[in-house]
């Protein structure tokens, strides 16, 4: 056994070129799984951090963004929480008129959409479907009406002046709670909190049915529209398989005459 171990090095040192190529393919393959890697991983902190997918599935904020809609949402624009380096990032506090994106409060906490009308501190009335915002008449030129809408109350004034007034529509715990946010007809805005509504404002469930928009919830603003297909609100409410897998199969025969091509790369505000 000796013997053969000893006839077989001079064997392979005969061969430098055929061992540099198995070297060459050893690094080529490792080099290529670790730049598999780091894709993966700055997708992964892309995703997580900076910039995050999302699709508009209600008319709420029509005509600003339309069901079918699909958006790349800012994740990063939002970021400061008051530490000591938030001064050298691109932060910036969340202002009246962004559109967000957040977690909605209740319910199994799924991500919405809307305008942020009144920041901490604000007073906030409506009167003949006006907005008020600290006594002056709030401009709204993204604000659209619906003459045909089913009555409701809080779509002309706002908020409730007694208990009488509380809506079945109202989420039951922000029915519980708004009167001990009403000062002398407004309501106001804690601390740490946001009203929001949505631009189609007579088809908008927002703060004035459930409440207040925490600023932990917001995941980001909504930066460009980057595709838009023609949807309506039905197509994202099928849950089962067959008809998720159907829906998609027919999105895709439909890309070309469905897709919106005027809203590609539109930019949101």
């Amino acid at each position: 056994m000796a013997h053969k171990a000893a006839e077989a090095a001079p064997v392979a040192a005969t061969h430098p070129g055929a061992a540099r190529a198995h070297e060459r393919e050893r690094t080529s393959v490792r080099e290529y799984i670790e730049s598999l890697l780091v894709t993966v991983i700055l997708a992964l902190f892309g995703t997580t951090f900076i910039v995050q997918a999302f699709k508009i599935p209600s008319e709420s904020m029509q005509p600003t963004l339309l069901v079918g809609d699909h958006l790349l949402v800012n994740k990063f624009v939002f970021g400061g929480r008051d530490h000591w380096y938030d001064a050298v990032l691109p932060y910036r506090a969340v202002r009246r008129g962004d559109v967000i994106v957040f977690k909605f409060p209740f319910q199994d906490h799924p991500h919405y959409v809307k305008r942020v009308i009144g920041i901490a501190g604000d007073h906030i009335k409506m009167v003949d479907q006006h907005v008020y915002l600290n006594g002056k008449l709030l401009q709204e030129p993204y604000a659209v009406h619906d003459p045909a809408a089913p009555y409701d109350p809080f779509l002309y004034n706002f908020p409730p002046a007694n208990e009488s007034e509380l809506l079945s529509s109202m989420q039951p715990e922000w029915a519980d709670q708004i009167f001990n946010y009403i000062q002398n007809g407004e309501i106001v805005v804690p601390p740490g909190k946001y009203f929001a509504m949505g631009d189609n404002r007579d088809h908008s469930w927002d703060s004035r049915y459930w409440g207040f928009v925490d600023r932990e919830a917001i995941m980001g603003g909504p930066v460009v529209i980057y595709w838009s297909v023609k949807s309506s609100e039905n197509d994202y409410t099928e849950h089962s398989l067959f008809g998720g897998i159907g829906s998609l199969f027919d999105t895709l025969i439909h890309i070309p005459t469905d897709t919106r091509w005027d809203r590609m790369f539109r930019t949101v505000h």
